[in-house]
């Protein structure tokens, strides 16, 4: 007898749209870019407390740095017709 979560995952991941090390990069760029998307905001909510802001300002750029990446490697995988 199945459980209801197990019948849920029965057929995950049967049809893919790419191999997976593929998808695992578009899943990545697209989190980073929602987190990206935020910090502005928590810059702005730190308000006075320059030791905070500047944290955010760190992980922005840090956060910029990695998507740039990301998207070199999905360049390099497109062009090399693994995509």
């Amino acid at each position: 007898m199945y459980l209801a979560a197990e019948k849920e995952l029965t057929h995950l991941g049967e049809t893919a749209g790419c191999a997976d090390h593929d998808h695992d990069l578009v899943h990545e760029l697209s989190r980073r870019l929602d987190s990206l998307w935020r910090y502005d905001q928590y810059i702005a909510n730190a308000e006075w407390r320059e030791e905070l802001k500047q944290f955010w300002r760190d992980a922005k750029a840090q956060e910029q740095q990695a998507i740039c990446r990301l998207k070199e490697l999905i360049i390099q995988e497109v062009r090399n017709d693994c995509f």
